[in-house]
């Protein structure tokens, strides 16, 4: 996401006018953050910063006096003299002191960041293309969390508004003066969690689990973004974390859990065709429609347009291990472990009698339920 604060000055102007409509902030300083150890960076930052700011003062004040004082004009000569000791020792000895006075702080810093000891609540995160899914271990709730930015905006056909493409859809809700581990990894390729004010920036990697942590002190809700250059919608795959009392967060998880209770319920209901196409409607806009688009005509040359496709239109079953397994070296993930019975059987029936796209047929939340267990 283009940003001022990231331009040279000679292309401020055009770039303040091109993203006028997102209000990017003008900031020159790294955010204090709400946690201690984003305090801590924060604090290392400004110390490591003045120490250079007098440095360069040094540096460039005895460098502009010595031009001034012994120019040529003034009839100044050049000393001619090497192997001085005494010079060598001083330059080997300030850099030394000057570099432990950086290590010293850095390495407390560090030092904390890395300790992850007596966390209350763990909670695991995997990176997908192009979403979020955390995971409160040992608390039976689970969810994605994706882009909810109106596609209309990213098209330039809705004004643009403050949080553009910085909002989702479920935030990761977390109890403020808790310490919390995160477990981090990813399903697919790197992709890099991060969130500014929790000064929390870590890699998620495929097959390897990642460990940091944060202990939040303010209520508000704090927003990053993936920071690894991750694919063709690497833009669009922002965090939202929502720092919550204890209290209310304990309201919050219950109420995930009775979600959950409800969708295993749902599963085991009858559904109408009608019902399936008009919940898999809001699934296919959540989940499919930044890649095949909401209109169904995909993006030629990269995702494949359902209208009309033989996918689409044809073998119900064999559209439904498409989309259930993927497809394999294609940018068509396996939505299996992604959604719940009910979700994929009504994304399937939506695909197949919406988008131009008129079967009349239908799955079932069972008939799903069967396939993965074939």
């Amino acid at each position: 996401m283009l940003s001022v604060r990231h331009a040279p000055l000679a292309t401020a102007p055009l770039v303040a006018l091109m993203v006028a409509p997102a209000r990017a902030a003008w900031e020159t300083n790294m955010p204090v953050g709400v946690t201690e150890v984003s305090r801590s960076v924060h604090d290392l930052h400004m110390t490591i910063f003045w120490i250079c700011v007098v440095i360069g003062i040094i540096v460039f004040g005895v460098m502009f006096w010595s031009i001034i004082h012994h120019r040529k004009s003034k009839g100044a000569v050049a000393a001619n003299f090497h192997e001085s000791t005494t010079v060598e020792i001083i330059w080997t000895l300030i850099p030394f002191v000057i570099l432990i006075a950086m290590a010293v702080p850095a390495t407390a810093t560090l030092i904390k960041m890395y300790n992850a000891d007596d966390a209350e609540l763990d909670v695991k995160i995997t990176g997908y293309q192009w979403k979020w899914h955390y995971e409160y271990l040992g608390q039976d709730v689970a969810f994605f969390s994706n882009l909810a930015t109106p596609m209309d905006e990213i098209h330039n056909k809705a004004e643009k508004n403050p949080h553009y493409l910085l909002e989702v859809d479920e935030p990761l809700v977390l109890p403020v003066g808790k310490k919390i581990r995160f477990l981090m990894t990813a399903n697919d390729v790197i992709h890099s969690w991060w969130v500014p004010a929790l000064a929390v920036k870590k890699d998620t990697i495929p097959g390897f689990i990642n460990e940091t942590w944060t202990k939040i002190d303010e209520p508000g809700i704090y927003r990053g973004q993936c920071a690894e250059l991750c694919g063709q919608n690497h833009g669009f795959m922002p965090i939202v974390v929502k720092a919550v009392p204890e209290a209310e967060f304990n309201q919050w998880l219950a109420s995930k859990q009775a979600e959950k209770a409800q969708a295993q319920a749902a599963a085991g209901r009858e559904w109408t065709r009608e019902q399936l196409v008009e919940h898999g409607q809001a699934v296919y806009m959540k989940i499919c429609a930044a890649c095949h688009q909401p209109t169904g005509a995909g993006i030629p040359g990269a995702f494949p347009a359902l209208t009309g496709s033989p996918v689409a239109t044809g073998p119900i079953e064999k559209h439904a291990q498409i989309v259930l397994h993927g497809v394999e070296g294609t940018a068509m993930q396996a939505f299996g472990a992604q959604l719940d019975d009910v979700d994929l059987a009504a994304v399937i029936t939506f695909e197949r009698n919406a988008l131009g796209n008129s079967t009349g047929d239908m799955i079932s939340p069972q008939e799903i339920r069967a396939l993965r267990e074939k």
